[in-house]
């Protein structure tokens, strides 16, 4: 048989390449200038506000965002490059910054910097000679100036207020009768609405003294409280005594050793993460909140499980009817906001007008001191926030019940074994291994569950003999907050001291999750 004659195979089309549009180069590299121009400039008013670390922070920022643009090996990386600096800025930053306050002693008695304060200082004064009414005139040019009536030495005119009053001289004055135009008096209100600006005016009177605003009709003759001496001590003008900056504290101090306000913030090294470990006055109550947030986050995910899971098991059951209006209603508060269920518990269980009071009263005639007793309040915590997490479990355990084959529950059937059993050691072995992780975020949330302590109870009833505000229901991160905030003192150092600790607790907490979710770290 002969040959069939094929057709020669047809030359192939290489697929078209789809290109991407590019703008030109000039027009990116114009961008990148402009981006880079403007980052710097909000980089060095960060620096210039005296915000270094501010200004640390988005220079690390602009650094990496120029790198991934010009390097070609980091092309891809422009794409994640958001989420990587939204991380650095709200995630790793606040995260050091709040460490490195834990070494200083900022406080609300040592908020500012060592410059500020002394410039503070520098610009305090005192009344050195008399006091003279002034009044307030404007001419038809708009010149503002202030006549200072000084007695049987007649009227002084000021020279106009004009430019910066921070970087002018004194203004000089002179005789009444030396001025052409002096204008007519403003009234007070218009006083008042310039006394801002009217305090940062110093008027060199005939005699040579400085005068100054002093009340809103006087100006006074007034001098420099302190004066900056070469050691870097603050001599009184007005005393004579110096003034000595003490930097273990963080103040000045006198002669006497006698702080004088405002502070300023320095380096404290451990000492606030020892007052945690050493202070018997902050140890016990830390100790003590520590054990009770623990026991909290711990016997929450525990009640919680259990409801859910019976719940879920009844769900199962096939002699149950109505199975969707049950799950309705059983998962209904978790569709309310945890807030709203926060204070409707709040009024249920009120002492005096509550309705489980009043109903215990009626059954029993008891009326429990739920708020006012630290087991009472304790017990209600626990019982309001069962109620709020229980849905998120009946969830989980209605979608892994569904995977247990029902095999096993017919073999444990023909076996003999109880509803008991059959939970005890079939449902609860198979659900413990997948639901692990989830129990241990669960455990990480209750531990920093901040809005259920702050609406509830806000930490009462308070510990007493603590030199912390401190309270049996507090949990670490509420405790935390009381004390950065609700203090007098507002000691934000040691908050952010024991912050620093409870991150590291969660973050062992998170480690271990990953490793039992069995997520290479």
């Amino acid at each position: 048989m002969s040959a069939v004659n094929m057709p020669a195979e047809l030359p192939r089309r290489a697929a078209p390449k789809l290109s991407i549009p590019r703008l030109p180069s000039a027009v990116r590299w114009g961008l990148w200038g402009l981006c880079n121009a403007f980052a710097l400039y909000l980089i060095v008013a960060l620096y210039a506000q005296g915000q270094t670390v501010f200004a640390l922070l988005g220079l690390v920022v602009a650094g990496i965002a120029s790198f991934v643009f010009i390097n070609r090996r980091a092309y891809a990386h422009r794409y994640i490059f958001p989420a990587v600096a939204g991380m650095l800025v709200f995630v790793i930053f606040p995260l050091l910054y709040t460490v490195g306050i834990g070494f200083t002693n900022y406080s609300g008695t040592n908020l500012l910097s060592f410059q500020q304060v002394q410039r503070y200082h520098l610009g305090q004064t005192y009344l050195a000679g008399e006091r003279f009414g002034f009044s307030l005139h404007q001419n038809d040019d708009g010149e503002l100036r202030l006549s200072v009536d000084k007695g049987e030495q007649g009227v002084w005119v000021s020279a106009p207020l004009q430019g910066e009053p921070e970087q002018s001289e004194p203004l000089e004055m002179s005789p009444v009768g030396a001025v052409d135009d002096l204008g007519k008096a403003l009234p007070l209100r218009d006083v008042i609405r310039l006394r801002n600006q009217l305090e940062q005016w110093v008027l060199r009177g005939n005699d040579g003294h400085l005068l100054r605003l002093y009340g809103l009709r006087e100006v006074a003759a007034v001098e420099p409280l302190y004066q900056l001496q070469d050691d870097g001590a603050l001599l009184n003008n007005q005393t004579g005594e110096r003034l000595v900056a003490n930097n273990d504290i963080g103040f000045y101090v006198d002669a006497a050793g006698q702080r004088v306000t405002p502070g300023y913030s320095v380096y404290a090294g451990w000492s606030n993460f020892a007052k945690v470990l050493i202070d018997p006055k902050i140890r016990g109550p830390f100790l003590q909140i520590f054990v009770w947030t623990v026991c909290f986050a711990a016997l929450t995910v525990v009640f919680t499980l259990a409801v859910g899971l019976v719940l879920a098991s009844l769900l199962q059951w096939e002699m149950v009817r109505g199975k969707a209006f049950y799950r309705l209603m059983l998962i209904l508060p978790y569709a309310v906001p945890a807030f709203i269920s926060i204070l409707v518990f709040k009024g249920l269980f009120n002492q005096s007008f509550g309705e489980i009071n009043l109903m215990l009263d009626s059954l029993f005639g008891m009326r429990p001191a739920w708020f006012s007793d630290p087991t009472l309040a304790r017990s209600m915590i626990l019982i309001v926030n069962t109620w709020l997490g229980y849905p998120y479990m009946l969830l989980l355990c209605m979608g892994l019940l569904q995977a247990i084959p029902r095999d096993l529950y017919e073999a444990s059937a023909m076996d003999g074994a109880s509803p008991l059993d059959n939970l005890l050691k079939i449902t609860l072995p198979l659900l413990i291994k997948p639901l692990a992780p989830l129990l241990i975020a669960s455990f990480a949330f209750n531990f920093n569950n901040f809005v259920l302590i702050t609406l509830l109870t806000r930490g009462g009833p308070d510990i007493l003999g603590t030199t912390t505000p401190a309270g049996t229901t507090d949990l670490l991160v509420s405790y935390t907050y009381r004390i950065a905030f609700q203090d007098s003192g507002q000691n934000f150092a040691l908050a952010a001291a024991i912050a620093t600790l409870i991150f590291i607790v969660v973050g062992a907490m998170a480690w271990l999750n990953l490793k039992l979710s069995k997520v290479k770290v």
